[in-house]
């Protein structure tokens, strides 16, 4: 009954409100309950209700007012600047291939495979299970979990070299994604002000990592088949650097595979200069080709460090990767983690090692890779049938993307945001070079999801280069 009558009073009062001009005085409570025949505590709750929906403001001892519409002023954080300082660092934009697309736009650029390509059903399972376990209400190793550190190290001591020593679970640190892990890298071996080697272009990840970390990063010109030795040494002995970052298997953009031979080459330079390949084996799950043998398969001497992530291959919600490193490289580096985040997630730990040990998993892979290299072949297609003006240097045979090289005059800026405009997505390759770029290119995303639209949406990026060309 009050609750009736309560409804009946805001109704009525609401009605009057809408009609009466800012800082109209509201009967009094005693004059509402003698209107309406009901209690004090009923009438009180109506004024509840409309001072919580901003319709009304009570002023003790005065009365209840109709609230006025009050300027809205610009909130001031100009204090904020002054305090804080110039930063050391400016932090960058979000970057292209993490930003979400319109839902109607065809999605060219992100860096994450489509829903359809991940192993939905493996992981639903993996994380019933999970919740299930103890994982869910107790803490982790620094380290990681013992199982999930065993099975890292067991994949790379089954491609590790003859002769060489095989890697064990105490070499390996779970981390919450590999990002991160970056950073603790770049920190512990390099350290805030010294040099750090990278390809160029190279992972955006890793140069924001580096920015983070405030070393300063020296560019190695990558080529087909990685870097030059050469030039390697060069840029080693004239920085003073002791950390080289590169992706050796399918680069981040380029789709550059290093040969067997170039991979020993770079790791005789490493040595030579005591110092470190920081390998960032991202994209071992998207081998198109078969299985690839990472560069750390052939160091025991402690030179790699050794980056392997889950994110892109079992979802992007489970952020767990993993590093392998050795001697008081792996101990600077866990002494980082534990003051950056303690420990990864015991669930998320528990969820990703069910998926990966799962008898579904090959399976999964072996199917998904068919998928991606029907979605690769239908984008290079595509790409030369609407984009006749684009150069592609490789067509990768792993990894998610597609390296396009532009002709020379394009405003690769100019047309990253005619063709948004025009409903698709493309990442401008500016933000993967360490320095200036060495001409226009863009990342296209063969991954992503409805690849019939891929002509579509390639169709649109050739009109807009013709234009800009025309």
């Amino acid at each position: 009954m009050n609750d009736d009558s309560t409804s009946r009073i805001v109704a009525e009062l609401r009605a009057w409100v809408d009609t009466a001009a800012p800082g109209a005085r509201l009967p009094s409570n005693r004059e509402l309950v003698a209107r309406f025949a009901v209690s004090p505590v009923t009438v009180q709750k109506a004024f509840r209700r409309l001072t919580a929906a901003g319709l009304v403001e009570s002023r003790p001892g005065v009365g209840t007012f109709v609230r006025g519409a009050r300027p809205v002023r610009p909130a001031d954080y100009g204090w904020q600047t002054a305090a804080l300082r110039a930063p050391h660092t400016r932090p960058p934009a979000v970057s292209a291939p993490v930003r979400a697309a319109a839902p109607d736009a065809v999605a060219l650029h992100s860096g994450y495979p489509a829903l359809d390509l991940l192993p939905e059903r493996l992981l639903r399972n993996a994380f019933a299970r999970a919740g299930r376990g103890e994982a869910g209400w107790t803490r982790s190793p620094v380290e990681g979990h013992p199982d999930l550190r065993a099975w890292f190290a067991a994949e790379l001591a089954a491609v590790t070299a003859p002769g060489t020593t095989a890697p064990t679970a105490r070499d390996v640190v779970v981390l919450p994604g590999t990002q991160s892990g970056l950073c603790s890298v770049f920190r512990a071996l390099a350290g805030a002000g010294q040099p750090v080697l990278v390809e160029s272009p190279t992972y955006w990840g890793a140069l924001l990592a580096a920015a983070q970390a405030g070393v300063d990063v020296v560019p190695v010109r990558g080529g087909p088949q990685g870097p030059d030795p050469a030039d390697l040494a060069r840029a080693f002995t004239e920085s003073g650097a002791r950390v080289f970052y590169a992706q050796p298997t399918f680069a981040n953009p380029t789709g550059v595979r290093w040969s067997a031979r170039r991979v020993e080459e770079v790791l005789d330079v490493v040595r030579a200069h005591d110092a470190f390949l920081v390998e960032d084996d991202w994209a071992h799950d998207f081998a198109l080709d078969g299985e690839v043998a990472p560069a750390a398969a052939r160091d025991d001497g402690g030179h790699v460090v050794h980056l392997r992530s889950l994110t892109k291959s079992v979802s992007p919600a489970v952020r767990v990767g993993a590093l392998v490193a050795r001697g008081p490289a792996r101990e600077r580096i866990v002494a980082d983690r534990l003051a950056e985040s303690v420990y990864v997630s015991g669930v998320l730990q528990a969820a990703a090692l069910e998926v990966v040990t799962a008898p579904g998993w090959r399976t999964h892979l072996r199917s998904m890779r068919h998928r991606l290299r029907a979605r690769r072949d239908l984008m290079v297609e595509e790409l030369a049938r609407h984009v006749p003006g684009a150069h592609l240097p490789l067509v990768p045979a792993g990894g998610l993307n597609l390296w396009v090289r532009l002709p020379d005059a394009t405003d690769v800026q100019r047309l990253v945001g005619e063709c948004e405009r025009e409903g698709v997505v493309v990442a401008a390759g500016d933000e993967w070079f360490p320095a200036e770029p060495s001409g226009p290119f863009v990342r296209l995303n063969y991954s992503g999801p409805e690849p019939e639209r891929f002509g579509e949406g390639l169709a649109v990026l050739g009109r807009v280069l013709a234009r800009q060309e025309g």
